[in-house]
């Protein structure tokens, strides 16, 4: 080949080396924008599935699918119906649901009612006690309940605060005296034999239950509610 076939051979072959490498420069150049998307991608399914997760945290469904056992039964009972025949946590069949606190506050609320934790409040405290619990197998079952003064203590307060709160019941001791002051034949509210804690009546997970009627015998019953003598009588309860 002569030098001129060979100098013409080369400039043909110049601006083909030279689109390869700017190709590869834009390439790279679309990588890099690419990767922000990504990135922004990756993002969203995280914060996504963070939410779906907490959100899941908060059902009985959660609970029972970490620990089986105790929290098998406080699945059931969640889901019995508000004003709908039900069963409580220990197994027993509750004529009117609504009648347990968990499924008269179900969907009470403008956010949807209330779920695990709207009462028992995730303190780290309070989870590592559980989880040593649970790890250790050292818990009764089924589940001792807690008073509503127990469930404050957490929280360092005490109480009413855990129903009468501006969250929840916005009123005073005082104020629910007087809301009720005309019930005959007396004030459930009133406490003329000392102080109660709302739990000794309202019940969370099983039928509710009119503390005064263990003594008086005319306490009315309010509907689906259980005297003191026929909740002695239900299975697993401790009193």
């Amino acid at each position: 080949m002569t030098d001129e076939k060979k100098r013409d051979a080369v400039s043909e072959t110049a601006p083909t080396g030279a689109s390869t490498v700017a190709a590869k420069a834009e390439g790279k150049s679309s990588k890099r924008k690419k990767w922000p998307i990504v990135i922004g991608v990756v993002a969203v399914v995280l914060v996504a599935a963070g939410a779906g997760f907490w959100a899941w945290h908060e059902q009985p469904s959660f609970c029972n699918a970490i620990c089986h056992s105790p929290m098998d039964p406080y699945l059931e009972m969640w889901e019995s119906e508000p004003e709908q025949p039900g069963v409580d946590k220990y197994g027993n069949a509750v004529e009117n649901a609504s009648s347990m606190m968990a499924i008269a506050h179900k969907y009470v609320g403008d956010e949807g009612g209330l779920t695990c934790l709207g009462c028992h409040e995730p303190t780290l405290q309070e989870q590592m006690s559980e989880g040593l619990l649970w790890a250790t197998g050292g818990y009764v079952f089924p589940l001792e309940e807690r008073s509503t003064n127990e469930l404050m203590r957490w929280h360092m307060e005490e109480g009413d605060s855990f129903c009468l709160n501006e969250a929840c019941h916005n009123m005073t001791r005082n104020d629910l005296v007087a809301a009720t002051a005309d019930l005959e034949p007396r004030n459930p509210h009133a406490q003329i034999h000392g102080e109660l804690a709302c739990s000794d009546c309202h019940k969370a997970h099983r039928a509710s239950v009119n503390y005064c009627s263990q003594c008086h015998d005319d306490a009315p019953i309010p509907e689906g509610w259980l005297s003191w003598h026929e909740s002695e009588k239900l299975q697993g309860v401790e009193l």
